[in-house]
């Protein structure tokens, strides 16, 4: 059996994010989840799932939604950012259906000070579902991780509550992924809290299931976005083995997974960190630092290597009259980045199992 037979080629929300998220965890294997910035980053995300055979998730962070709206928009209300989500949102479930797969449209990161974001977000949800019957997005974040454990579940109630009205997933996050990311620096941070306990765990999962089975957790293990120096950042995904026994128990049910878990920071993770996180549970990592060097590295070789024909309009090592147009032609080089981060989007469904899973 396979996604296809459960889930729908198009965009997956509702009861069918469910059931994918529910296969993920029976067959041990995580769906990536890609930032995405330009409607070329989506086809390059969409090509590579699509060569994988496997489901993928699109997700917009709030500074990548502004710049998908257009960096010329006005942002200090957040209306660029929610302008942004919302056009990725409504491109990404027109070409979606072409690329044969599922595809999970999600919003990254949403700290307490972005909230206007998120409920710029959930208004065109809510006014999607009255005409369709499912929302616009798939999922979103909420990262109050900054917060008290108590405000951080408290807020998290409130939301999963409006959004159950319109069968969305909440993912939230607990323990706080350090390094810099779309300008939350959390490089200085007490270690201690780069790591999520199980009573905490249990906690979240205890309230939260009271209101909707359509929530997934991000607990810390000493998760850090970027790539570092090998030595540098310490995971310990053995960590989420110790959460997932402790609901069980709590639950006193038979199934060793309950919890549906999320892994971020996932670049330059090692081969044999995702493979332990996955078994424990883990459904969805994201992984953003590597497609934006995997995307760059196709634009630099290329112009290294047409340098003499980039100079000018007109004259290269060809001869002197010779056109240079069909070499400064936005469609080539730019088509050279989302070759190269396909080929990054292929890795990471290798590295977590999400391979030939249609």
């Amino acid at each position: 059996m396979g996604a296809l037979d459960i889930v729908p080629v198009r965009v997956v929300t509702g009861k069918n994010l469910v059931k994918l998220f529910e296969f993920a965890r029976k067959e041990q294997f995580a769906i990536p989840a890609f930032n995405v910035t330009s409607s070329s980053t989506v086809v390059a995300a969409l090509e590579g799932a699509r060569e994988a055979k496997a489901p993928i998730i699109l997700q917009v962070s709030q500074g990548g939604a502004a710049f998908f709206g257009g960096k010329g928009l006005k942002n200090d209300k957040q209306q660029g950012s929610i302008a942004g989500a919302v056009a990725a949102a409504h491109y990404i479930r027109a070409i979606a259906p072409s690329y044969g797969i599922p595809v999970v449209i999600h919003s990254d990161h949403c700290a307490k000070k972005l909230l206007p974001w998120f409920d710029g977000m959930l208004e065109a949800d809510e006014e999607y579902y009255k005409t369709h019957k499912e929302p616009l997005f798939s999922s979103h974040m909420l990262d109050l991780s900054e917060e008290s454990k108590e405000e951080n579940i408290e807020i998290c109630e409130k939301y999963l509550a409006r959004m159950a009205k319109v069968d969305l997933w909440l993912e939230m996050e607990i323990g706080i992924t350090g390094g810099e990311e779309d300008g939350v620096d959390n490089t200085g941070v007490d270690n201690a809290s780069l790591y999520t306990q199980p009573e905490d765990i249990w906690d979240i999962y205890s309230r939260l299931s009271k209101i909707s089975p359509c929530f997934s957790i991000a607990a810390a293990f000493g998760n850090v976005h970027g790539v570092y120096k090998p030595g540098n950042v310490r995971l310990h995904p053995e960590l989420l083995a110790k959460h997932q026994a402790f609901v069980k128990e709590k639950l006193q049910g038979k199934d060793d997974r309950p919890v549906a878990l999320v892994f971020h920071g996932g670049s330059g993770s090692t081969k044999e960190e995702i493979k332990t996180a996955v078994g424990n549970g883990v459904v969805k990592m994201n992984i953003d630092t590597d497609t934006q060097w995997a995307y760059m590295v196709g634009f630099r070789d290329y112009f290294k290597k047409k340098e003499g024909y980039l100079a000018t309009q007109v004259g290269n090592p060809d001869g002197a009259d010779k056109p240079n147009k069909k070499f400064y032609d936005p469609r080539v080089w730019v088509r050279e980045g989302e070759v190269t981060m396909k080929e990054r989007v292929i890795e990471a469904c290798k590295d977590l199992g999400n391979v030939n899973r249609l």
